[in-house]
């Protein structure tokens, strides 16, 4: 029980944090770079302003990255938008690993006490005393053993449904970028085919 008191611990915060972040992300980041691909078709800068502003967000980070280039080329502007997303990946999967262990290692945890339990309880059980008291007390061993295996279930049920949650909102912030993505890449495209220049800052604020 005391190891699955741990993970439950480390699950919840994981969890907490999690939701924390993607509730940020799902909140803000839509309306964010909606209004940053409007200011684009006007203005680069103003676009660029935009994002840095929300720059704790992954949309806007991965646009930043292609922006901060100077004058490249269509192929080039892609390959950025490219790198960034595949750097945002492990961000958007954090602790994913964690919450699989936690999901596969909890019921085990819970089978386990429960079969010391019981193996207790039937060493501690003489033939010649089947019809004493030493019997319930046994019975209630048993009782006492089997929750272990309760709480495993509890554990690994629960953070399996906040695992794919978090699971769901992933896949969709992939197709967000996609999508996201492939637009500000047709801007920039046809912007560089008219030959307007693109703005590059010197430095980050």
């Amino acid at each position: 029980m005391i190891p699955l008191l741990a993970l439950s611990i480390l699950a919840l915060a994981l969890v907490m944090e999690r939701i924390v972040f993607w509730a940020q992300v799902t909140q803000k980041q839509d309306q964010v770079i909606q209004e940053a691909l409007s200011l684009y078709q006007r203005s680069t800068r103003a676009a660029f302003q935009k994002l840095e502003q929300h720059g704790n967000l992954p949309m806007a980070r991965i646009f930043l990255a292609a922006l901060e280039l100077d004058q490249p080329t269509p192929e080039e502007f892609r390959l950025a938008l490219e790198s960034a997303a595949q750097a945002e990946i492990p961000l958007l999967k954090r602790f994913s690993t964690v919450f699989d262990t936690v999901i596969s290692v909890s019921p085990l945890l819970g089978l386990l006490g429960t079969v010391l339990g019981l193996i207790q309880s039937f060493a501690s059980l003489r033939i010649g005393d089947l019809a004493s008291t030493e019997t319930a007390a046994v019975t209630s061993g048993i009782g006492e053993a089997l929750v272990s295996t309760a709480a495993g279930l509890v554990v690994a049920i629960a953070t399996l449904l906040f695992a794919n949650m978090f699971r769901g909102l992933y896949q969709r912030q992939i197709a967000l970028i996609q999508e996201y993505g492939g637009q500000m890449e047709l801007l920039y495209r046809r912007r560089y085919e008219r030959g307007g220049m693109s703005y590059a800052p010197t430095q980050r604020t």
